[in-house]
């Protein structure tokens, strides 16, 4: 059994944003730690400056020597040189390991994304994209928050302690005054939160319709259907719009409320110095310091009073990554192993239009299922790629004779293969659409049974001709022939196709229906299909009618005695 960590899917049902925020400031403490005393060196030594000149003022009016002024002058050395080399460091520390996080994150956002998961979750491909990397990058960022918080702690301590030697009122004005600005910040930043875990959600569903779009732009192009997707689309792109700006009035009014309360607390300072050296209970020297200190201690209290906001924006990215690192998978997998070579057996399926299907596929015959209802072939194909879970169908499938809920998905996975007829193309070359893993020796073979030759010969570059995204740059009938190429090319023991020869004309239907079958000899392959062709090359033909299987025999005898049939399939 694999260990049950904070990282590996069995524990993503319990997974929170509070979880993953913990994890990674978990996972990041020695760089934080190292990250937190660095940043505070730095705010020491910024601090520090103020207090150095206000101690050199008092000095210099009573020793007005040149030595006085040497060392004075190698004192503000020393501390510029501090604070130059603690900020270079330290954040080279917390940037290092916000940004591995980030790609940690990334990582196991994507993994989670590439197994099925419920579909309850309510997200598409382009918002998980979206979790992937906005997401992932915001939910980091709390490695530097906290250290960042806690060094600018320090500078408004520091700060007050060293106003406080000089006359208590003033270090008690920095302290109450810090605990106002940042009760009356609290407030805000909890509606900046909400309004950012909207923004996210809404440019997520944007940019999970565009994928849609680009998908089907094509078809939506021969219908007419353009015009309507490109307004809902606009709709929604609207709505994320007007949300952003939403959350952008009030993350400004933050930042000027923020900006605001802190010139007030400098001022106040200043005039409180000011009016305590006019009354001759501060010196000179101190009246400097604390002036310098009032300017010095905005940035940090700026960086402060900004933490909670960025605090509130990872918990909202953590929140929506903890949607894809909890979702359920779409099956508990089980531990076992297909054994190879077997047999397919689907035995009283129902599932949405199968109403107890059931069938056999013996180890080593090709089988061909002509499916009167598309949908009832996109069932069955939902079914066997284990895109619905055993739990929420009726009826059982086996492979080899076991139960698919009692193997692993990466098992099943590697064992039988289901091709859908909109596999998706991907950016980069013939080869590697072909063999992903670059492990398999059947590329010649898998290009010859498709008869993918003549797009490899068009091409000087061969194998390596450059594919666009989604096979932009291929017609669809080649696209059809590479996803059918990659297909064969797999080998797997179990391989079903589901219509895949519905975009090349008949003679090269024909060819590809026999080459298919010299290419899957000896190895068990069931095709959901209507082509004439591939049903001819057949074993047998199997009729999928209202959800269950009506005839069976060979594509010759049906056609001779089954005039629904023929009607069905003749083209």
């Amino acid at each position: 059994m694999t260990p049950r960590t904070p990282d590996t899917p069995d524990t993503r049902r319990s997974r929170t944003g509070a979880d993953i925020l913990r994890t990674a400031l978990r996972r990041n403490v020695g760089a934080m730690v190292r990250g937190t005393v660095l940043m505070s060196l730095y705010q020491a030594g910024e601090t520090a400056f103020p207090i150095a000149l206000g101690l050199i003022v008092e000095h210099a009016m009573q020793d007005r020597s040149l030595g006085a002024l040497g060392l004075s002058i190698g004192a503000l050395a020393v501390i510029i040189t501090t604070v130059s080399l603690s900020w270079r460091f330290g954040m080279r520390v917390l940037q290092k390991a916000n940004t591995t996080e980030a790609h940690h994150w990334r990582v196991r956002v994507a993994a989670c994304g590439l197994q099925p998961v419920a579909s309850d979750t309510d997200l598409k491909s382009g918002e998980v994209l979206t979790i992937a990397t906005e997401d992932a990058d915001q939910t980091s960022d709390i490695i530097e928050v906290v250290p960042l918080l806690v060094s600018s702690l320090v500078a408004v301590v520091v700060a007050a302690v060293a106003l406080s030697l000089a006359d208590i009122r003033l270090g008690l004005l920095v302290i109450v005054g810090t605990v106002a600005i940042l009760s009356v910040l609290a407030v805000m930043s909890k509606r900046i939160g909400a309004g950012t875990r909207e923004q996210q959600a809404r440019v997520g569903r944007a940019g999970a319709m565009v994928a849609d779009l680009i998908i089907g732009l094509r078809p939506l192009r021969g219908f007419g259907g353009n015009h309507a997707a490109f307004g809902s689309y606009r709709k929604v792109s609207t709505d994320a719009r007007r949300q952003a700006i939403t959350v952008a009035r009030v993350s400004g009014a933050y930042a000027g409320t923020a900006l605001a309360l802190n010139a007030v607390l400098a001022a106040a300072v200043s005039l409180t110095a000011g009016l305590l050296a006019f009354e001759g209970r501060i010196t000179i020297g101190e009246l400097v310091m604390a002036v310098g200190l009032a300017q010095f201690i905005i940035e940090p209290l700026k960086l402060f009073s900004d933490m909670p906001k960025y605090v509130m924006m990872a918990r909202a990215s953590a929140e929506r990554m903890a949607l894809v690192l909890s979702a359920a998978p779409v099956t508990a997998p089980g531990q076992r192993l297909p054994a190879a070579g077997g047999d397919l057996d689907v035995d009283r399926v129902r599932h949405g239009t199968l109403r107890g299907l059931k069938f056999t596929v013996g180890a080593g015959e090709f089988v061909a299922i002509a499916a009167y209802q598309p949908r009832a072939a996109a069932d069955l194909v939902s079914v066997l790629a284990v895109n619905v879970p055993p739990g929420a169908y009726g009826g059982t499938v086996r492979i080899g004779g076991r139960p698919l809920a009692e193997l692993s998905v990466e098992g099943i996975r590697a064992h039988m293969l289901v091709n859908p007829y909109d596999a998706e193309i991907f950016a980069g070359t013939l080869r590697t659409n072909i063999d992903p893993l670059g492990t398999s020796g059947l590329v010649s073979e898998a290009v010859e049974a498709s008869l993918l030759t003549d797009v490899v010969a068009l091409h000087r570059d061969g194998l390596d001709y450059a594919v666009r995204d989604r096979g932009a740059n291929l017609s669809g009938g080649q696209r059809q022939r590479l996803s059918l190429a990659r297909a064969l090319a797999a080998d797997t023991d179990v391989l079903v196709l589901h219509d895949p020869t519905t975009a090349v004309d008949a003679v090269t239907e024909q060819l590809i229906a026999r080459n298919v079958v010299t290419a899957r000899r000896g190895r068990t392959t069931l095709v959901i299909t209507s082509s004439p062709a591939l049903l001819d090359a057949a074993d047998r033909v199997l009729v999928l009618d209202d959800g269950v299987i009506t005839a069976e025999d060979t594509h010759r005898n049906l056609l001779a005695h089954d005039e629904g049939y023929g009607l069905a399939v003749a083209r």
